[in-house]
């Protein structure tokens, strides 16, 4: 039985004991940690659940990183500024912030409570709730160091994004719309008009033809697909002399690169920082009206599994969120 004393010092989260599928996840309790000089400690009300996260999770994705378990996944956090440490001028105890603390270290955000930089996070954007706000930080940091600090996208060119309909999709659309560019995208068909609605230009039936039997002329494509279908490679084609593709989650393989130099295209790899600033810039954009935010589902945080399992089909819309109130 956990006490009233127990939880002062204590804090639910989910903890893997061993690399494995959704149900080597499990609600445990653990310390609750305190923060130190420069940081805050940030009541979680929703973590972002990311494909890094149960590639993780599996043994993949940040596992070289974190280590062998027991570790607590998740990066994405939203929640409010319970605690500031000696030295911290920018946040204070009540602000709604969200962030993507430490990333690729471990953040720990599916629980209750996270210590990390207060620099590493940023006020949550206006009309968000904190499970809306907490889809954003990795998703929406991804698209934008993609779009804006590697591509260094200019208004008037041609943008390809695929896996429109994605977490970092759906909002890679809508910031290449916002920076005035014309965006093209590869979705299935159920997710045409609605990608259109949010400011795709173009948008292109993957399962019906091979997307570059009818694209050309890009100047920017952000792979968020990978090695399972060739995406990085049958991008090349597609892609005016000098453009640039960005290939996000499989890297840029010497077989890449030597194809790219082939064409006379350029290739890069990507790997997503934490960045306060820049969520400080994106909620900006958010409060304008220009970006909405998808989530497809909010579970409680002790269904994390069910929600790994959700997101390992390829077929979510945007987002899935923990509540870890719940």
């Amino acid at each position: 039985m956990t006490t009233h004393t127990d939880t002062a010092s204590r804090m639910r989260a989910i903890t893997q004991h061993a690399f494995g599928g959704p149900d080597a996840l499990h609600l445990t309790w653990m310390p609750r940690p305190a923060p130190l000089p420069t940081e805050v400690l940030v009541r979680v009300h929703g973590a972002g659940v990311n494909p890094v996260d149960w590639k993780t999770r599996a043994g993949h994705g940040m596992a070289g990183v974190l280590g062998a378990p027991p570790f607590v996944l998740g990066w994405d956090v939203a929640g409010i500024v319970e605690e500031v440490g000696f030295g911290v001028t920018t946040l204070a105890v009540g602000d709604e912030v969200y962030g993507m603390p430490w990333f690729p270290r471990s953040a720990g955000a599916y629980a209750e409570y996270v210590t990390a930089p207060a620099r590493q996070f940023a006020r949550t954007p206006q009309g968000l709730t904190l499970e809306q706000a907490a889809a954003v930080p990795l998703a929406g940091l991804t698209a934008w160091q993609a779009l804006v600090d590697t591509a260094h996208l200019r208004a008037g060119q041609r943008v390809l994004v695929h896996a429109g309909a994605g977490g970092v999709g759906h909002l890679a659309v809508q910031f290449a719309k916002h920076l005035g560019a014309d965006v093209v995208t590869t979705a299935s068909a159920r997710n045409h008009e609605w990608l259109k609605s949010i400011g795709a230009d173009h948008v292109v039936d993957y399962a019906s033809r091979p997307f570059e039997d009818t694209i050309a002329d890009i100047d920017v494509v952000v792979d968020l697909i990978g090695d399972a279908h060739d995406t990085s490679r049958r991008s090349l084609t597609v892609l005016k002399p000098g453009g640039l593709l960005i290939a996000v989650p499989g890297g840029v393989s010497p077989d890449l690169a030597a194809a790219a130099a082939r064409r006379g295209v350029r290739v890069s790899p990507f790997l997503v920082e934490p960045d306060g600033a820049s969520l400080a810039t994106i909620a900006g954009v958010i409060n304008d009206g220009g970006v909405s935010i998808e989530v497809q589902r909010v579970y409680p945080l002790a269904e994390a599994a069910a929600a790994h399992r959700a997101g390992e089909t390829g077929h979510t819309r945007g987002k899935l969120v923990l509540d870890t109130l719940t």
